[in-house]
């Protein structure tokens, strides 16, 4: 489809930022110009994004009229109620019947084919109620999952619906965060245990902070948005150094997976998504830790991010009311602007900009609640380009740490300010693949040594998306490229002193050799699990790599891989390290860390057979 003249016109005036190179403003569109080679904009076309699908029905004399605005769309609507209050995880139960999209646009009768022995949460008795629906196209392929809130017995009107939410996050001893979206701007009411808080404005995005409570215990919580009201509860966190039991779960890599029906949601692998869900709150986990490649991604239009990222959210939802979800960033969440010949394909692709509304950090941060407690950006570091102005995209909430009794967990950001296109970073300048760059890399070493310091905190985990040692996959980069330490990113033209090796080499040093409460590293990326052995006897370079330049590591910790949530599978690699890898599997898995005190179990599972993956003592007392 072809771009609209308003994107022209909007891309033609976006300013470039002073961290890129080559990259100027065209006739019409932005232009990469290098050794004679024009590259002009790929400009993001008009597809389907979370705004075809939220406030797409409207109210009818006997039920629901949904218009998509896309004419092309052809496909089934499936739809029924969600009965709030009848089970702890309400879903919709979809209803015998179907509706014919035709057009970009469905109906459905609620009046006369939903009533009687089929009124399962007494609408025709209270008045209103709230369904799910579920977009199909022609193809089979899931589009979306939402729901509607609506009033009367016929006609029936549109009310404010919670379509996001709620979800339980930054949970501390003596309080959380509720978030959630509604449909329309509202004022809404959270209660938890004798506190009220009304909202005094109202907003679409909500987030409701709570403070003043008990440490670990148990509080239901009630959202009121409008005249609907739904309950949950959740747990605040032990007072730091309690050493009390419990456990915290982790995995990567959700994105769409093959087998077709809900192993793609558009962009997400809802199903394994919400088994691993699933098996997290059989296991009553007190967190949950997700870093990165939530969803396909590498898209150009925002709108449609947000879609993908809404399918993702739907997946944990029914679980995500109860606990909390850390979520970091990983390749896959890439919000690019892409560059092509003349009738050629995309050969250039940079993180989009303007940075402070469409990079994909600010997108990611716009659609998740982390902690604010992480570097500002990469300005200020040796290679800013202005030092008085803000060049680089924000670290905020996908650069963070938090506690949780006796843990404490370092998340960072191995994509930050990602260009896909890696050959021609050289060109644009770019973030690389794997890298951590120099702020956050300062900012890592003063996390490590406050954590170090902290008598309340025993164990430390990091986590990155992309491994220090891939072994499927990825040894092709992430942080090895098959042990060439030349690539690196690039800033305005001019490369960072260093190497890919180097950068990993001084991260090891810090959580190894300067740190005694690290234990393990949790990535993902590469499609598989695996627990890899990092110590002193562990071979961590080619033959060909300077001696002068290696480090010796003084202690062994652990590499973590856990990209099995669902994404498509890589198979094993030999890399110089394999002998000190174990329980390499493509199966789908959901690791489960039980802290008790000083000792810390590994417990990995299969979330669809249940079945054990692996079980290790990572510490024991």
């Amino acid at each position: 489809m072809e771009a609209s003249l308003s994107s022209r016109l909007s891309a033609q005036s976006v300013k470039v930022p002073a961290v890129h190179s080559n990259i100027e403003s065209g006739a019409e569109q932005l232009e990469v110009s290098v050794n004679n080679t024009l590259y002009k904009e790929v400009l993001a076309e008009q597809t389907i994004g979370l705004n075809n699908f939220v406030n797409s029905a409207k109210g009818t004399k006997d039920g629901l009229a949904f218009n998509f605005n896309l004419p092309w769309l052809e496909g089934t609507l499936y739809y029924g109620f969600i009965p709030y209050g009848d089970s702890k995880h309400p879903q919709p139960v979809f209803f015998k019947r179907d509706a014919e999209i035709s057009g970009g646009k469905a109906q459905m009768n609620i009046k006369d084919q939903m009533s009687g022995r089929y009124d399962m949460i007494g609408w025709a008795k209270n008045g209103k109620g709230t369904l799910g629906y579920r977009v199909m196209n022609q193809h089979g392929l899931i589009l979306y999952e939402g729901r509607v809130s609506f009033t009367g017995t016929g006609p029936f009107k549109i009310d404010a619906t919670v379509v996001e939410g709620p979800f339980v996050d930054c949970v501390h001893p003596s309080g959380a965060t509720i978030s959630f979206e509604t449909n329309k701007k509202v004022k809404a009411t959270l209660s938890v245990g004798d506190q009220v808080i009304e909202e005094d404005k109202a907003k679409t995005h909500h987030e409701i902070v709570l403070s003043d409570l008990a440490a670990n215990t148990a509080f239901q919580y009630t959202l009121t948005v409008g005249d609907n009201s739904q309950s949950y509860s959740f747990t605040t966190a032990p007072e730091p150094g309690e050493r009390k039991p419990f456990i915290f779960a982790y995995a990567s890599d959700s994105r769409s997976g093959q087998g077709g029906g809900e192993r793609d949601v558009y962009g997400a692998n809802y199903y394994i998504m919400k088994k691993i869900m699933a098996l997290a709150s059989l296991k009553e986990i007190s967190f949950m830790q997700f870093s990165g490649d939530l969803i396909n991604g590498y898209l150009n239009n925002v709108d449609e991010t947000h879609l993908q990222y809404a399918n993702w959210k739907r997946a944990i939802e029914p679980f995500a009311h109860y606990f909390p979800v850390y979520i970091s960033m990983g390749n896959h969440e890439a919000l690019v602007r892409n560059f092509a010949k003349e009738g050629g394909r995309p050969a250039i692709s940079v993180d989009r900009f303007p940075y402070a509304t469409e990079s994909a950090e600010a997108i990611f941060s716009a659609n998740f609640v982390n902690p604010h407690n992480g570097p500002a950006s990469e300005d200020g570091a040796s290679y800013d380009p202005n030092k008085k102005k803000t060049d680089f995209p924000s670290y905020e909430e996908n650069v963070f740490s938090y506690t949780y009794d006796n843990v404490g967990v370092i998340v960072l950001n191995s994509d930050y300010w990602y260009a896909p296109s890696t050959p021609a970073i050289k060109l644009t300048s770019g973030g690389l693949h794997g890298y951590i760059m120099d702020q956050q890399l300062a900012w890592l070493e003063q996390e490590l040594a406050k954590l170090e310091a902290d008598a309340n905190i025993d164990h430390v985990f990091i986590t990155q998306h992309t491994p220090c040692f891939p072994n499927g996959g990825h040894v092709q980069d992430d942080m090895w490229y098959n042990g060439n330490n030349q690539y690196r990113p690039y800033v305005s033209g001019k490369a960072l002193e260093k190497g890919i090796i180097e950068r990993r080499d001084q991260i090891l040093d810090l959580l190894v050799n300067k740190s005694q409460k690290v234990l393990a590293i949790m990535t993902g990326d590469e499609h598989n699990y695996a627990r890899t052995e990092i110590g002193p006897d562990t071979p961590i370079y080619t033959d060909a790599y300077p001696e002068e330049q290696r480090i010796q590591l003084s202690r062994t910790i652990y590499q973590v891989n856990n990209g099995a949530a669902g994404a498509p599978y890589y198979s094993q690699e030999q890399t110089p390290w394999s002998d000190k890898v174990s329980g390499f599997t493509t199966q789908n898995a959901l690791v489960l860390f039980h802290v008790e005190g000083k000792k810390v179990h590994m417990e990995v599972r299969n979330p669809d057979t249940l079945e054990e993956v692996d079980s290790f003592t990572l510490r024991d007392e």
